[in-house]
């Protein structure tokens, strides 16, 4: 069991969004293609370099680029400045007093009657300035000294020297905190001056434009893309239309002179025929002879030329030279019953050329001008002529008159007739066609109908 799938309406409306999004989205790329291949690729190549200029100055710019500050808190630097200085002298004369303190100065000891002596050795130079730094420590033993006091003054003597190395190394460790205090002076000091270099003011910096520049490359080679693509689809698509067009303008032609040539035969055939039908019933009571052959030559001129108009209404239609001279023969017979003495014929055809191929018609209605034009009109008459030959390997059909001549006769047409087989020729055979026109000795029409020789028997068709 299948099921098929119904959209809901919220569905159909999505669908139908994307369906017009779509379309609008196809017909802007088609116009977009379209003026690319309008403009040259100069054009193009200024335009894009004129784009990558245009976007690396924007990307610098608002609302691609943002530039956010911000206040930052900090100390005066004239204070702080003023309190690192306090600060570092303070610590400089406490470093120069334990130096001073804990300067090394050697001590003697001496013992005599008087008592107990500890006296800093003087040096060889500045010996008042160690004299009046170091202190001394005199232990007097008193005249009636007994050994026992002695003893306790020795005692004394060594507490108090004692102490004095206690001094001493409480004036070292006073000395090592001062150097260290120093040393913090000097790393805070130089925290102060790189603090004091950075900006009172923070300033961070988005930068949104710097995709700008990749997506105007990626947009510039795309565009060179299509419009390399879409210029040869384009050329093909006019290609396309104009061979259509000309197929359908060919056509239209072959139909319209189709139609001209249909609705010419259908005036001059009734004519013809009802003329020649009131003849022979002429002379079925003067000449029953005459009519009986006139009667036949009608037969066999309907029996060639019904299906000759069947073909020449097909576009392209072509019949070999043969057959189109079967139906001029019994038309010129009876034509001759008709006219009598006033008309003589020739028909010069070679027999080899009767399977070479000759659009319908076409002599048929050269032949009925000049009777009905040419001949008709004169009063004495005069001769019609039908010759075939091969002009500089082309087919030439003349069908010459000894009538009044070319749009001298009070019944000359309005050449359409001819302008129809010039028409007819064009399509068939283009520029390798043609039918000329001109005078003939003493009076009279010649015209010729040229076209490329080809014999129907080369292709395998009986003549």
């Amino acid at each position: 069991m299948s099921t098929s799938f119904t959209p809901s309406p919220q569905q159909k409306l999505w669908l139908e969004r994307w369906q017009r999004f779509s379309a609008a989205v196809l017909r802007y790329f088609h116009a977009y293609a379209g003026w690319l291949v309008g403009i040259s690729w100069k054009r193009f190549v200024l335009l894009s370099l004129a784009l990558l200029i245009g976007i690396n100055v924007l990307k610098n710019l608002p609302p691609f680029t943002w530039r956010i500050s911000e206040q930052v808190e900090e100390q005066d630097p004239g204070d702080a400045r003023r309190q690192l200085k306090k600060a570092a002298e303070k610590a400089k004369q406490a470093a120069e007093q334990a130096r001073k303190a804990a300067k090394s100065v050697p001590y003697e000891v001496k013992i005599d009657e008087r008592g107990v002596h500890i006296r800093p050795v003087p040096a060889a130079s500045g010996a008042s300035a160690a004299d009046g730094a170091a202190p001394a420590i005199e232990i007097d033993f008193p005249k009636s000294a007994k050994p026992e006091d002695i003893g306790a003054a020795l005692d004394e003597a060594k507490d108090k020297l004692q102490q004095l190395k206690h001094d001493a190394e409480e004036v070292r460790q006073a000395q090592e905190q001062a150097a260290d205090a120093q040393r913090a002076l000097e790393e805070a000091t130089a925290e102060f001056s790189e603090a004091k270099a950075e900006s009172r003011r923070k300033i961070t910096v988005i930068r949104m434009g710097d995709s700008l520049v990749d997506l105007a490359i990626l947009w510039v080679l795309a565009s060179a893309v299509i419009k390399a693509m879409y210029k040869g689809r384009i050329q093909a698509e006019v290609k396309a239309a104009q061979a259509t067009e000309t197929a359908e303008s060919e056509a239209l032609k072959r139909q319209v002179v189709e139609a001209r040539m249909a609705a010419m035969q259908a005036q001059v055939e009734p004519h013809f025929l009802f003329n020649t039908l009131a003849s022979i019933d002429h002379l079925i009571e003067t000449d029953p002879p005459r009519a009986s052959q006139m009667q036949k030559n009608l037969i066999a001129l309907l029996r060639a030329s019904m299906p000759t108009m069947r073909e020449a209404n097909a576009s392209g239609a072509v019949r070999d030279l043969g057959r189109e001279l079967a139906v001029i023969r019994p038309y010129l017979e009876i034509l001759k019953v008709r006219m009598e003495e006033r008309l003589q014929t020739e028909i010069d055809v070679p027999e080899g050329l009767l399977s070479a191929e000759f659009p319908p018609m076409m002599i048929q209605g050269l032949v009925e001008n000049a009777i009905k034009h040419g001949l008709e009109p004169k009063a004495e008459g005069g001769s019609l002529k039908v010759k075939a030959e091969i002009l500089h390997g082309k087919l030439a059909v003349t069908v010459a008159d000894t009538g009044l001549g070319f749009g001298r006769a009070a019944t000359s047409g309005t050449g359409v007739g001819l302008a129809n087989i010039r028409e007819r020729l064009q399509l068939l055979h283009g520029s390798k066609a043609s039918v000329t026109v001109t005078e003939n000795q003493p009076s009279g029409t010649v015209v010729t109908i040229t076209v490329p020789y080809r014999s129907r028997n080369d292709e395998g068709v009986a003549s």
